[in-house]
């Protein structure tokens, strides 16, 4: 279920803090968050940020196409290293 038009997209206050420090000053860096549940907005255009995934943090460049969705959504918290059976039949 989405969240209600008349909330508005969810972000923590600290996020937008530090992007909009990073964007006043106008250096380059990764930005460190660890909050996977904010929605990416259209003032993170061009920045960089570093999405914790529970291990490191994932640098993640934000772009248009990205707008209305997830920090979590582009920083995989599982590593998927295939099947057993796909890798007998590579053997072969």
């Amino acid at each position: 279920m989405s969240r209600s038009v008349w909330k508005g997209p969810f972000v923590d206050g600290y996020v937008l803090k530090k992007a909009e420090a990073s964007k006043a000053s106008g250096k380059s860096e990764v930005i460190k968050i660890w909050s996977r549940r904010s929605t990416i907005l259209p003032q993170f255009v061009g920045l960089t940020f570093g999405v914790y995934n529970g291990k490191k943090h994932v640098p993640v460049a934000v772009t248009e196409d990205m707008i209305g969705q997830k920090f979590g959504e582009y920083s995989p918290t599982r590593t998927y290293y295939g099947h057993a059976a796909d890798k007998k039949a590579k053997r072969k």
